[in-house]
């Protein structure tokens, strides 16, 4: 990540405390959790010290849960400390937002990784937070169910970890996102106190609804022990379309035409010219040098529904200006089609060895504009610059590409996302659709909440978190 950039988001927050562990916080750390279950040396711990940001902070420690009564303990003590504390699983969060900023401890959830429950009557499952997204799709597909929310990252990353950034994916067109399937949360309160919010029921208006308040906070104001989940039944089939473009322009053309047409994919993903480059250089996409941009979409259901609808989407095509278009039918061509979408932050380090990444929201009419108005910064900037994302909800992915070690590149990567943040701002749009704010968007929260509306948001922090020791510094 850009030096300029990191450091002014060191200017922009406030002055803390510094802590540091005494003897005596290290032998308490050490009997509640004994073993490799508490990490003080640096070689061990610096690793927990960073997430896909790239940004870094050592820990003071790092100590790794394997049940409730240890969280419920560890955070008595650390609110009677005032210690910060940081919670975290596999580090996927590519905005600092697990990062120990202000040198605090470390919450390790992967050790609180089982399935603990699936109930196919109530079409439900109970997780703890360290479960991999993946693996759980896998366990209730075995039994006929089927866990929708499927970001890029669904392979490493865990649901507490999407439960926490509210996390979108793939398949949010037609499924929705995280806090539509959670149910319910176990949590632990800083001060060590356990709460139970919603349960397994579908609908619940008794009181405020602080399930949906924990979803998407970033850590901020309690840790997860378990997590009550919505499951669907598996559907019939699927079946995915692969629709290259010339430019981006004809691509807009067929993507409005979808959104108007009725038809309802799960997913509907696009990639630009220079990502398409890039993953043509790694060797990642088998297609036509000439494709420029590129639709990939997913229908399910019934196998009579999935026919009608790529019969619908064949009928339509007619009026497109594409270069090919590929169906996908089997499981196995589909896995290698979506394997395409889930290389591309692998591949986009042929186009440079550092990169800031954020995501950023706009209306679905402004997406043309908001790429346009993107593609232009990058030029202007003279940087490499990435768009793909979810077409579907008007989720862009933007990608700068840049040498940290050259001082022109390192300056204009970071003046380039202020821009692009400021410019989609302009259009209606959010600084963040999936990722949260974490540390690189929240020099930019006043642009697009009021005053009030963040005093709001800060006194919630307070009644969950008087010591301010839950992830301090973030999220708002």
């Amino acid at each position: 990540m850009s030096e300029v950039f990191v450091q002014s988001l060191i200017n922009y927050m406030p002055r803390k405390k510094k802590f540091k562990l005494t003897r005596e916080h290290k032998r308490f750390l050490r009997d509640l959790f004994p073993d490799d279950s508490s990490l003080f040396e640096p070689e061990k711990t610096w690793i927990y010290g960073t997430d896909s940001s790239r940004i870094f902070v050592p820990p003071l420690a790092v100590v790794r849960p394997e049940s409730v009564e240890q969280v419920k303990e560890f955070l008595a003590w650390a609110d009677r400390e005032k210690i910060p504390v940081f919670s975290r699983a596999r580090g996927t969060n590519v905005v600092g937002a697990c990062v120990p900023e202000t040198r605090g401890i470390v919450v390790s959830s992967l050790k609180m990784n089982r399935v603990l429950e699936i109930d196919q009557d109530d079409f439900t499952a109970v997780v703890e937070p360290g479960v991999v997204t993946a693996d759980l799709q896998a366990t209730v597909r075995s039994r006929g169910l089927y866990y929708p929310p499927d970001p890029a990252s669904v392979k490493i990353s865990t649901i507490g970890g999407n439960v926490s950034t509210n996390a979108g994916g793939l398949r949010a067109v037609k499924y929705g996102v995280t806090k539509d399937y959670v149910l319910g949360l176990e949590a632990v309160l800083p001060g060590g106190e356990l709460i139970s919010t919603g349960g397994k029921v579908y609908k619940d208006v008794v009181g405020l609804d602080l399930t949906s308040l924990l979803v998407g906070s970033e850590g901020t104001l309690a840790f997860y022990t378990k997590i009550v989940l919505k499951l669907l039944s598996l559907p019939e089939t699927s079946a995915s379309v692969l629709v290259g473009f010339r430019g981006l322009e004809s691509l807009m053309h067929a993507a409005n035409s979808v959104f108007k047409s009725g038809l309802t994919p799960v997913a509907m993903e696009f990639l630009d010219q220079n990502t398409i480059f890039c993953l043509q250089k790694a060797g990642a996409f088998p297609f036509a040098e000439n494709i420029k941009s590129m639709l990939l979409l997913q229908f399910e259901g019934s196998e009579d529904n999935v026919n009608a609808d790529l019969h619908g989407l064949n009928k339509m095509s007619n009026e497109w200006d594409y270069q090919t278009f590929d169906i996908a039918g089997t499981e196995e061509q589909e896995s290698e089609l979506w394997e395409i979408r889930r290389q591309i932050n692998p591949a986009s380090f042929r186009m440079g060895p550092d990169k800031i990444s954020v995501d950023v929201s706009v209306p679905r009419g402004k997406l043309q504009k908001a790429l346009h108005k993107i593609r232009v910064i990058g030029e202007e900037f003279g940087l490499y610059v990435l768009n793909f994302g979810h077409l579907g909800d008007g989720n862009i992915h933007v990608n700068v590409m840049y040498d940290s070690g050259d001082k022109s590149q390192n300056e204009a990567a970071g003046k380039l996302i202020e821009q692009v943040l400021l410019e989609i701002l302009e259009l209606g749009g959010s600084i963040s659709g999936e990722h949260g704010v974490g540390l690189v968007k929240r020099p930019y929260l006043s642009r697009q909440l009021g005053k009030r509306e963040r005093g709001l948001m800060q006194g919630i922090k307070q009644v969950f978190d008087p010591g301010n020791i839950m992830n301090p510094y973030k999220a708002f």
